[in-house]
């Protein structure tokens, strides 16, 4: 494991461990944290603890034509029970995303201090989220970071059932449509299994991530 300095600068992930663990240390300032993405890295760690930089081998992705939505979720995205917007509540979004209870975790890896510096990266543009809102309340949805071609997806919430899956839906939607190449969506669960995502190898995504 790499010990990051305040030089700005990242080993290559092929120095990751076998939990996909690649550096700790270092700061969360938008230059890091941009470096971080284009290198095929990201931040998690959880109050308390040091900031662990990741790249895991495999890699979850989406594929965007490979998206599966159910029958019962084209049912739900017909009747127009919900409205989408993109990039109008980043800091909600956000927000949500750390307060909500998940199955399995006692708390939230998204400290107050990524708040912080996630926001800073939607106002360079960079870190983008998607609304989902039902009777104008702010019911779902999910944030991440825009590298152009790929969508670096980091988290999601839903407040009533289906709200984040619209969102999900949406962003592939609008992923399509500007020909980006994958929503990256870093580590396995069987949630995003059921929607079409699966693994593939990690110098695959980085040939993708690096348009080789």
């Amino acid at each position: 494991m790499y010990y990051l300095s305040k030089e700005l600068f990242f080993p290559n992930v092929s120095y990751a461990d076998r939990d996909g663990v690649l550096a700790i240390g270092g700061d969360l300032s938008s230059e890091r944290l941009q470096l971080a993405y284009t290198s095929g890295i990201f931040p998690w760690f959880e109050v308390g603890e040091p900031i662990m930089w990741w790249s895991p081998n495999p890699r979850m992705v989406l594929f965007l034509d490979e998206l599966i939505v159910s029958k019962s979720m084209r049912n739900i995205l017909n009747r127009d029970v919900f409205t989408v917007t993109f990039n109008q509540n980043f800091r909600d979004v956000i927000s949500n995303c750390q307060n909500i209870k998940r199955n399995g975790q006692n708390g939230t890896w998204i400290t107050n201090d990524m708040i912080e510096a996630y926001c800073k990266l939607h106002e360079l543009g960079i870190a983008k989220s998607v609304e989902v809102w039902q009777d104008s309340v702010l019911v779902g949805g999910l944030y991440g970071i825009d590298l152009e071609h790929v969508f670096c997806g980091e988290s999601m919430f839903s407040l009533v059932s289906n709200a984040s899956k619209v969102a999900f839906v949406a962003l592939v939607n609008k992923l399509k449509i500007e020909n980006y190449k994958l929503l990256d969506c870093q580590v396995y669960n069987p949630h995003l299994e059921s929607l079409g995502c699966r693994e593939i190898k990690r110098n695959e995504f980085m040939r993708i991530l690096k348009k080789e």
